[in-house]
C-alpha cells in the first residue's frame, strides 16, 4: 500500500473518488461546506469576460479600483496547443484520429486551463469579499459556444476558453461566500460609453468608440480601458 497522505481542511469527508486519466489517476475528495450568511450590502460589481483581459471587474463602491485579470497566459497555452496538435495530427497514419502524444498534450493543456480558472474565480471572489460587495452581475454572451463574428483567429481563441465553466466556478464560490450572482446579456456593453452614462442598448450613433487596442474614448474625450468600460455597462 502507498504511504502517500493527502491533507484535507475539513473534518468530515463524504467520499473519495479515484478517476483514471490519460497518464495518471486523479483523486477527488468530496465534502460538504456550509454557505456563509448573505452579505447585506448595496454595492454591486459587474464582470465582463474576454480573451486578453480574462476578467474585467468594476464596482459602484466609491474608492475601489477595478480589477483586471490577464488572460494572455491562457491564450498562449491554447495557441501552443493548437500548433503542436496540428503537427502531431499530420504524422498520423491511416484513419487514426489520435495518438499517445496528442492525448498527453490535451491532458496537460486541460489541467492548465482547470487550474487557471480555479485561481481566477478565487481571485474574483476574494476581491468581492474584501470590498464587501453583496451582488455581482456577470455579462454572458450567446456566441460563447459557437464563437462571435470577430475573425477566425479570435473565434478559435474565444471558443477554446470555457467561459461557462468560469461563470459556474465564480457562481458557486460566490454562493459559498454569501454573494448574490446575476447573469445578464452583455450586448452593446462594449459599444456604449459608461463615462457618458449611455444606456447599453442599440443606438443609431454611439457617443464613444475604441481608439486603440484595449482603449475606449468617451464622447467627452476621456480614455479608459475598454474592458473596464464594458464591465461598467454590465
Amino acid at each position: 500500500m502507498s504511504e502517500i497522505k493527502i491533507p484535507v481542511v475539513v473534518e468530515t469527508v463524504i467520499e473519495v473518488r479515484i478517476v483514471p486519466a490519460t497518464s495518471c489517476y486523479i483523486i477527488e475528495v468530496v465534502y460538504e461546506k456550509t454557505n456563509q450568511p448573505q452579505i447585506h450590502s448595496t454595492y454591486i460589481a459587474g464582470i465582463d469576460l474576454g480573451i486578453d483581459s480574462k476578467v474585467a471587474l468594476s464596482t459602484n463602491k466609491p474608492g475601489v479600483k477595478p480589477l483586471l485579470i490577464n488572460g494572455k497566459p491562457l491564450k498562449s497555452v491554447n495557441q501552443l496547443y493548437n500548433k503542436r496538435k496540428a503537427k502531431y495530427q499530420s504524422h498520423l497514419k491511416g484513419n487514426r484520429k489520435t495518438s499517445h502524444k496528442i492525448e498527453a498534450l490535451s491532458y496537460h493543456r486541460n489541467r492548465f486551463v482547470e487550474n487557471y480558472l480555479h485561481n481566477t474565480s478565487k481571485l474574483v471572489v476574494n476581491y468581492l469579499v474584501t470590498n464587501n460587495i453583496g451582488t455581482v452581475v456577470i455579462g454572458k454572451n450567446d456566441n460563447w459556444k459557437q464563437g462571435a463574428n470577430i475573425g477566425k483567429k479570435n473565434n478559435q481563441n474565444f471558443t477554446q476558453i470555457p467561459h461557462d465553466k468560469l461563470v459556474n466556478q465564480i457562481t458557486y464560490k460566490c454562493q459559498l461566500a454569501g454573494i448574490k450572482v446575476i447573469e445578464t446579456e452583455e450586448s452593446y456593453t462594449s459599444k456604449t460609453s459608461a463615462v457618458d452614462l449611455e444606456q447599453p442598448i442599440k443606438h443609431e450613433t454611439y457617443r464613444g468608440k475604441r481608439v486603440k487596442r484595449g482603449l475606449f474614448r468617451s464622447g467627452t474625450g476621456i480614455v479608459i480601458n475598454a474592458d473596464i468600460n464594458g464591465s461598467l455597462q454590465i
